[in-house]
């Protein structure tokens, strides 16, 4: 943590050394000591001061400056760091001026000059109202910082990008955080210009786009390889596995991702059933390890980033990107995952974003608090999600269509819904409209059994209904069923086409596609059996299949 901030204006240079020069002989192991000449300067230097998070403890300054005199720029000031104690260094002429400053800015003290010796004059004032300032202090947060408004749909994009990269930052929502709105103002923005996201540097950006904030923190690195020896497609839990083991076993690895690392296990807030963690983890949690795990042994790392299509050329693999080089690669593994379904019900696409998400989004969870918020589907997302909502909102409800959620929840999950007070089931209900003005505030929810209709208030929906794999944008002859799933191995022989298409001597092998040296594994592969463990044990084995490939060629 950066040291609190001593800052001295006074525009006599002789005067300025004397007092900055007292306050470092006295204070420079606790305080930064900052002075100018200019208060115009120091005003600006707040700005950035500001945004970068670090804190004021103290303005001395001086009353009769050419610029702007002191009483002047102490209350412009104050209102960026309003706890700042504040000193006026003052002529014995200026003594008038310093009394009325305690009713206009709420002075601390006035300083008559000179003030030697400063045992006697200085120090002692300076370190009583150092002494008050400290405790009532509370160190500001050092990291990114994002304002903007609660239901906007790009406000919510961006929290989940920094959510999903595992990249701490501090939200400021500007209808209901002061200190959001000094931000705006300090940084001469308005609320049009809203999110507003301000990086650990000072420097800020309005409405940027996912690939400016990657660019900026560092998440978007160059690539570095001419060719790998393979470049895996989505960083999920079988992404990932794929990347450690590739890596660790000296294969030049490259992991691509579109959002965030994790995929839809990543925003889980907690999996319980994951050998070797019986208290259970979190989906940030396993992505974090994972991640670090993957990058410490070799692997490169590339998000945000789309795979626009797949192209072969001479034996190798052509990865074309959305908006960059193509990347020339031996071997490619495609463990892209599945996306949810959309849920196509009056109302529901205008409050996307603003009171209704697709997944988890743990993000929102704290906004929340008090409110009741529905969870629709009947998996064990679902019944993670609500479990997780149920320590913030007054009451979830889950919605299914079935009787019960015997047949598609885990044993455990049922039993700790069953004993939580706040979690309520609606079986054979669906959902027919949602309403609200800028956000979701209202469901009206179908009995399908009673046709009864009935109006919910509502503070969030969250939407588990299913996921459709993520294949829209493979060209090439890679066979996938009619569900869109990747065929891999043996099934392959069932479809008339794998004749025209295959043109290997071999067999392919057990998670290898139709297009000899791309394999498939994870959710996106038909017949996967969609939990964590077995993403992550598609994965490795994905490597070792890569390995014989990579043999023959």
């Amino acid at each position: 943590m950066n040291k609190p901030i001593i800052f001295s204006v006074d525009d006599d240079p002789q005067v300025l050394r004397a007092i900055s020069r007292d306050l470092r002989t006295q204070y420079n192991s606790e305080y930064k000591i900052i002075s100018t000449t200019s208060a115009k300067e120091a005003l600006e230097a707040l700005t950035d001061i500001k945004n970068s998070g670090d804190t004021v403890a103290m303005f001395l300054v001086d009353q009769r400056m050419p610029e702007m005199e002191g009483v002047d720029f102490l209350q412009k000031a104050i209102r960026i760091y309003p706890e700042a104690k504040r000193v006026l260094l003052t002529a014995y002429s200026d003594t008038e001026a310093a009394i009325k400053a305690i009713n206009v800015v709420q002075l601390d003290y006035y300083l008559t000059k000179p003030w030697n010796p400063p045992e006697e004059k200085l120090y002692p004032v300076i370190s009583d109202l150092l002494d008050d300032w400290q405790s009532h202090y509370t160190p500001d947060f050092k990291g990114i910082k994002l304002v903007g408004y609660q239901f906007s749909p790009k406000s919510h994009e961006i929290k989940d990008y920094l959510a999903g990269n595992l990249i701490p930052y501090r939200w400021y929502d500007i209808e209901t955080n002061p200190d959001a709105k000094t931000l705006v103002e300090v940084n001469n923005m308005g609320t049009g210009d809203l999110p507003m996201i301000i990086f650990e540097d000072g420097n800020c950006a309005c409405k940027p786009t996912i690939r400016q904030i990657a660019e900026k923190t560092g998440l978007s690195p160059q690539i570095t390889n001419e060719i790998y020896d393979v470049v895996i497609i989505g960083a999920g839990p079988a992404g990932l596995a794929a990347a450690v083991y590739g890596s660790s076993e000296g294969l030049k690895t490259l992991l691509i991702e579109r959002r965030a690392p994790g995929g839809q296990a990543g925003t889980s807030s907690r999996i319980e059933n994951y050998l070797g963690f019986p208290a259970g983890l979190s989906g940030a949690d396993l992505t974090r390890r994972a991640i670090s795990q993957a990058t410490r042994l070799g692997a490169e790392f590339l998000s945000p980033h789309s795979v626009k299509e797949i192209r072969q050329k001479d034996g190798y693999k052509m990865i074309v990107l959305d908006d960059g080089p193509e990347i020339v690669s031996r071997s490619v593994v495609i463990t892209t995952g599945v996306d949810y379904r959309k849920l196509e019900v009056k109302g529901v696409e205008n409050f996307t974003g603003a009171g209704v998400y697709y997944g988890a989004a743990t993000t929102e969870a704290s906004a929340c608090r008090g409110q009741d918020v529905f969870v629709i589907g009947g998996g064990n997302s679902a019944g993670q999600a609500a479990m997780y909502l149920s320590k913030f909102a007054n009451k979830v409800h889950i919605i299914i269509r079935r009787d019960d959620l015997t047949a598609t929840m885990s044993a455990y999950l049922i039993n700790q819904i069953g004993q939580t007070p706040n979690i309520e089931v609606l079986p054979n209900t669906e959902i027919i409209e949602a309403k609200g003005n800028n956000s979701l505030q209202e469901l009206v929810i179908l009995n399908t059994k009673t046709k009864e209709q009935k109006s919910y208030d509502a503070g969030a929906l969250y939407i588990f209904i299913g996921a459709k794999p993520y294949t829209d944008w493979i060209h090439l002859d890679i066979i996938k069923n009619e569900k869109e799933f990747i065929e891999t191995g043996r099934d392959l022989q069932t479809y008339e086409s794998f004749k025209k298409i295959w043109k290997s001597k071999r067999d392919p092998f057990l998670l290898e596609t139709s297009c000899a040296g791309i394999f498939a594994a994870g959710d996106v592969r038909a017949g996967a059996m969609n939990r964590v463990a077995s993403a992550v044990g598609e994965g490795s084995m994905a490597i070792s299949f890569v390995h014989k490939y990579l043999a023959e060629v």
